[in-house]
């Protein structure tokens, strides 16, 4: 008999012996006639690590055997082809009028209080979301178990209450294509028994580990990107059921306990106080159900609410009561602790579901309360934004339009409402001749608005002196995430703000509306493609891909008294098919991009379609350094950049086969980021110099910048920094003497000056963004005069001497370099004036190096023209 149907005579939970682990596991009486996860996958809770398979016929026996209390629901797809689904759990009579209750749930999210009565009947959703990281395996075990406490318990009132009081939507499994690959890599590596040792190969996943998605994506990170299939559909779900609390709960790192809320500091200022005073509540109570288990925890520590990609934080930020939850990972069914002991797949899953039950206890015992709150926070955002002096946020249409454009759809799929204002309307005091984007912040979701759209979101006074306390001290700061994520400078829009706009004539943009297009009739010379932002570099790309043919400028040039700028592409009908004009035209309207007919040939000032200035663009065949070695998330980022944002296919080659590889079938080359080690995979820098010697284009990424520049043929001739120090450097001792020179400290600088590492790496930065100018002299830089990057970690280059290459972007001066995000001084300094882009010619071909990337989670959607620039523009200008 399985062990979750022992009885109990004495309470709600009883201890019971779980498997030979001996785990206990809250139990009650439960129905016979609810099947077990034994009676469906043949093993019983936290016995084994369930499959994908596992996991989904357990959900699916459990809503057929009591389809009036658990609905399934489909809400997307993964890139693998897998489906993405949450059962619904409640009271029969909860379960019969779900299409009501939404109704009331949607007025609450709309900020408006319900009458008593409504509000009385109407059950609080709680949103109980488990494995966003593919390897982090027990938490989707423990919905399966939770889903099971909830309809197989008899007699019981707690569970009753909760059936009653809310609605409960269990997602076990938000990244089935990482929990996969997990799973395949464990279960190749089992033996007769499983291994405790972390390093046996059951605990050590290949390259690229089970933590990502498909493209390799941490999807802790996505949410308000919603670059990702797994993203789009949760957070569109979640907009449909309004839940105020949300649960994200992840694994750790085997060595610690759990940890659950309160969340650590800083906080991110759209948070309220009534939020935090919740967290406090409910980690009491999952604090009262670990003590009575035995279960060690902590809180507070590590985890902060900051940023607003978590998974706690976009939806705090849209009302809920949110958190993670973190248990330590066996990363398999036994794992050693580095203090002998030895942690279970059964306890890790039992943790959860204490800490899951603790959270839908209080919810259902205050839910009336947890309504209230929810639409008490939605409408004081409304009424925030009306009484804001920046209430409109206004993005221009005349510069990076599809940009623009493609934010507007991202926030209107974020359940923001947004509108297009028609051209040569007035905002902010200033004219907006090709129209304008307009958020207004007086509406429920105002505070994420500001969080998104706003420049800054500051930090705390006190926190920011206690970092720099801390740094003072010699110890690490406390930031777990970038500081900086303003999404008009991302995305190079220029933006206003302002406290009255007239709407009058706006339309209302939404999610799955496309971008417009502008193409112009006629054209008996041909069309140009003004290289002005990633539309139009996806439309040449797209040509490019339809057997156009097109040649790129490196020169501004002008016709008809309108200016296109260098890297503007030249479609003419002379070399290309009969229906050159519908083609271009049906792309463009796909795209959203923009086409301008050409009548002759003719131009106003700059190059002539003839001059040496153009050069024959083709379809680029590009390769990228792939597995060990390199940086999954910079891979995964670069290749979905590429191949989904851009439009062009990536040969993934694994770098330990670059050396044997014929590189001489691409005309690009790209090295991610990696932890180091790179070139220790490839073996040999000979065929990546050659490569280069021939004619090739080679874009190195962060620390593969590094890399290039530490080799005796480095592609790049710079080196990465020390930090700058005022301090003066000891003198060197006698290598021979066995004793050093006393020395007589007069005060403590002394003492500081002698102890300090003048070998030191700069500070590591979490993450701002910040001005980059660019020499516009250089094909490299089409499309910019400057630009936002994203910068984060320690590593500094100097510039490359004029002789050996230039640098086509550098970070501005120290005044004018931070745009925001919270920037130590010394790394403002030393930043200013230092390269971002640099390129180096070898031969016939060219070293592209990029010291911060421009794929970086795929938001940073203002640099990938820069991108295109670099692998489109590239190839076509070697050998000239």
């Amino acid at each position: 008999m399985s062990l979750f149907k022992h009885l109990v005579s004495c309470g709600l939970f009883v201890l019971v012996a779980l498997s030979a682990a001996a785990q206990t596991y809250p139990t009650a009486s439960y129905d016979p006639a609810i099947p077990t996860l034994n009676d469906v996958v043949g093993h019983d809770h936290g016995e084994a690590i369930s499959s994908l398979r596992d996991i989904s016929d357990y959900m699916d026996a459990l809503s057929e055997a009591v389809p009036d209390r658990m609905e399934i629901r489909s809400y997307g797809e993964t890139w693998q082809g897998r489906k993405l689904i949450y059962g619904i759990i409640s009271s029969p009579e909860n379960m019969a009028r779900l299409d009501d209750i939404q109704s009331v749930l949607a007025q609450l999210g709309a900020g408006e209080t319900p009458d008593a009565s409504s509000l009385e009947d109407t059950p609080a959703v709680v949103w109980l979301s488990y494995g966003v990281h593919g390897d982090e395996v027990t938490p989707s075990d423990s919905a399966l178990f939770v889903a099971y406490h909830l309809l197989a318990a008899e007699d019981d009132d707690r569970v009753d209450r909760i059936l009653e009081n809310t609605i409960i939507i269990i997602d076990p499994s938000q990244n089935p294509d990482g929990r996969a690959r997990f799973v395949h890599s464990f279960t190749s590596a089992l033996g007769l028994e499983p291994q405790p040792d972390r390093h046996t190969a059951e605990h050590d996943q290949p390259w690229p580990g089970g933590r990502f998605n498909h493209y390799l994506f941490d999807l802790n990170r996505d949410w308000f990107a919603l670059t990702q299939p797994e993203t789009r559909g949760k957070v569109a779900a979640l907009l449909e059921w309004h839940p105020v609390v949300f649960v994200d709960s992840h694994e750790m790192g085997g060595d610690s306990t759990y940890y659950f809320p309160p969340t650590a500091r800083p906080y991110n200022p759209n948070i309220i106080e009534g939020q935090r005073e919740k967290l406090i509540e409910l980690g009491r109570n999952m604090a009262r159900y670990f003590d009575r288990y035995g279960v060690p925890y902590f809180t507070r520590e590590i985890f902060d609410a900051f940023y607003p990609g978590y998974g706690d934080m976009w939806p705090t930020l849209n009302g809920s009561v949110a958190m993670t939850f973190e248990q330590g990972s066996p990363r398999g069914l036994v794992f050693e602790r580095r203090d002998g002991t030895e942690l279970t797949y059964s306890e890790g899953v039992r943790n959860n579901v204490l800490s899951s039950l603790a959270t839908l206890e209080v919810v259902a015992r205050n839910k009336t309360e947890y309504l209230s709150e929810f639409a008490d926070y939605r409408g004081r955002a409304i009424d925030e934004g009306a009484r804001s002096e920046e209430r409109y946020v206004v993005l221009d249409l005349s510069a990076r339009r599809y940009e623009a454009e493609a934010m507007a759809r991202r926030l209107a799929k974020q359940g923001i409402s947004v509108s297009r204002t028609p051209a040569g309307a007035r905002h902010c005091g200033q004219a907006y001749p090709d129209g304008a984007i307009v958020v207004d912040k007086a509406q429920p979701q105002g505070r994420l608005i500001r969080t998104l759209l706003d420049q800054e979101t500051p930090l705390a006074d006190d926190f920011v002196a206690e970092q720099e306390s801390r740094r003072d001290r010699g110890l690490d700061h406390e930031l777990y995430d970038v500081t900086a994520w303003s999404l008009p400078l991302m995305d190079g829009v220029s933006a206003e703000q302002c406290a009255r706009v007239d709407l009058s004539a706006a339309a209302l943009i939404s999610g799955d509306e496309t971008i417009p297009s502008i193409v112009g009739a006629g054209g008996s010379f041909g069309h140009i493609v003004p290289w002005s932002d990633g539309g139009q570099a996806r439309l040449v790309i797209a040509a490019l891909k339809a057997g156009l043919v097109g040649k790129s400028t490196d020169t501004p040039f002008t016709q008809d008294g309108r200016e296109f700028p260098a890297g503007s592409v030249i479609f003419p009908r002379a070399g290309n098919p009969d229906d050159l004009g519908d083609r271009l035209r049906s792309l463009a309207m796909e795209i959203g991009a923009e086409i301008v007919p050409m009548q002759s040939s003719w131009v106003d000032d700059g190059p002539n379609f003839g001059s040496s200035a153009f050069a024959t663009l083709k379809m680029p065949r590009i390769a990228m350094a792939w597995g060990r070695g390199t940086r999954p998330t910079s891979a995964g980022n670069t290749r979905f950049v590429l191949e989904r944002q851009l439009g062009l296919p990536v040969a993934p080659i694994r770098a330990s086969s670059l050396a044997q590889a014929d590189l001489s079938l691409y005309d690009v080359l790209v090295l991610p980021d990696t932890y180091g080690g790179l070139m220790d995979e490839i073996a040999d820098a000979d065929p990546l110099a050659d490569f280069v010697r021939d004619g090739g284009v080679l874009v190195a990424l962060d620390a593969s910048v590094g890399e290039l520049s530490d080799l005796d043929k480095g592609l790049f001739s710079t080196r990465l920094e020390f930090a700058v120090s005022d301090k003066e450097e000891p003198e060197e001792a006698d290598e021979d003497s066995p004793r050093l020179p006393g020395i007589v400290f007069e005060n403590e600088e002394d003492y500081q000056a002698r102890i300090h590492d003048h070998s030191a790496p700069p500070e590591d930065v979490p993450g701002v963004l910040v001005r980059v100018e660019a020499n516009t002299d250089h094909w490299l830089a089409a499309g910019y005069e400057s630009a936002t990057a994203l910068v984060t970690g320690r590593e500094i280059y100097r510039p490359l001497n004029e002789g050996d290459g230039e640098n086509v972007f550098r970070f501005a001066g120290d005044e004018d370099l931070l745009l925001s995000g919270y920037l130590w001084e010394g790394n403002r300094a030393q930043l200013a004036f230092k390269p971002f882009v640099m390129s180096q010619r070898t031969g016939d071909g060219v070293a592209i190096g990029f010291t911060q990337s421009p794929t970086r989670r795929a938001y940073l959607n203002g640099l990938n023209l820069l991108l295109a620039n670099a692998v489109v523009l590239g190839p076509a200008r070697m050998g000239q």
